[in-house]
């Protein structure tokens, strides 16, 4: 197995490094988390680029409202500064804000040994340049114990299908689909006369799904859900289970999802667990500018051609239906 740190350090040496000179600062992970990958980093940059300064942010700005607040969320953005989140390390640390909120750069260090970029501001990359294979990276190193760790949100998904009103006879796509754990309800609710498609960009978590024997309820399909391998007007069901906050661009995303949707269908957002709940689990509060509020969403959809119909978002579900104008 590759080093994992080395990969993604010399991703962002790549990107960051025709920018020079400027300074990197890094917050958050867990202890010494920051001060290791700071000093990572500046070993990636080419000898040419030594006019770079690396630098870690190893204490806090200080108390703040119910706990502590990143460095990062007091150092505004500058063309000759950049802001690298690590996110990780004692959860609850941080307050609203959770270190990300001005940060350029997004780390998940939950795993020391297995950092994954989660984002970068357009302004430095490209999605192109790390997002297929750094949501690759995320999720190969988790596939194996996916069912395991998960199995059981299952009835929390047959519920999900069966409120997205899948007909028999419907074409319906799981965007996402990890291990497939929608796929059986999906194949039930639209029976031999209909067609389901689970699409999934990383081939380990299809790979799952095919052990569990998930394979015989779909087709499986290892694709971009920014680019989707389907026809246009093609398909009358959308699922699509924690997609939309792995996208980089929701707007892009949900533009895609509509061009395969025929005029009338549905897109059913689903999670097994609340967004408040799920920003525990992560250690960070929820923002309102969050795509998946209630408040965000609904105009987000109307400009990308799908027009809400239902909004839930309670303590052990998240469920938004919409549907194709």
């Amino acid at each position: 197995m590759p080093e994992r740190i080395s990969e993604v350090t010399a991703l962002l040496a790549e990107v960051l490094a025709p920018r020079a000179p400027l300074t990197v600062i890094v917050d958050g992970g867990g202890p010494g988390a920051a001060a290791d990958f700071a000093a990572r980093l500046a070993a990636a940059f080419p000898p040419s680029s030594r006019a770079w300064s690396i630098d870690a942010v190893l204490g806090l700005t200080g108390p703040a409202p119910g706990g502590f607040d990143s460095a990062l969320n007091v150092l505004e953005p500058a063309t000759d500064q950049i802001l690298v989140y690590l996110r990780g390390g004692p959860r609850n640390r941080f307050t609203a804000g959770d270190g990300e909120r001005r940060a350029q750069v997004v780390i998940d260090h939950r795993d020391p040994g297995w950092p994954v970029i989660r984002h970068v501001h357009p302004s430095l990359a490209d999605p192109d340049r790390w997002y297929l294979s750094e949501s690759r990276a995320f999720f190969t190193a988790r596939a194996a114990n996916w069912d395991r760790t998960f199995g059981d949100d299952l009835p929390a998904y047959a519920k999900a299908v069966r409120e997205a009103g899948v007909r028999p006879g419907d074409t319906v796509l799981d965007v996402g689909c990890g291990t497939g754990r929608a796929l059986p309800a999906l194949a039930g609710a639209t029976g031999p006369s209909g067609r389901v498609i689970g699409l999934d960009c990383t081939p380990d978590m299809l790979a799952e799904a095919c052990r569990a024997g998930r394979n015989g309820a779909a087709t499986l399909v290892v694709g971009d859900a920014r680019r989707l391998p389907i026809g246009a007007a093609t398909v009358d069901v959308i699922f699509a289970a924690g997609l939309i906050n792995h996208l980089p661009d929701p707007v892009a995303g949900l533009t895609e999802l509509a061009r395969v949707t025929r005029a009338g269908g549905t897109l059913a957002m689903f999670h097994p667990v609340g967004r408040a709940a799920l920003a525990t689990r992560h250690g960070r509060t929820l923002r309102p500018d969050e795509a998946l509020g209630e408040g965000r969403l609904a105009p987000l959809l109307a400009d990308t051609g799908w027009m809400l119909t239902s909004y839930e978002d309670g303590d052990d579900r998240f469920l938004a239906l919409a549907r194709r104008l």
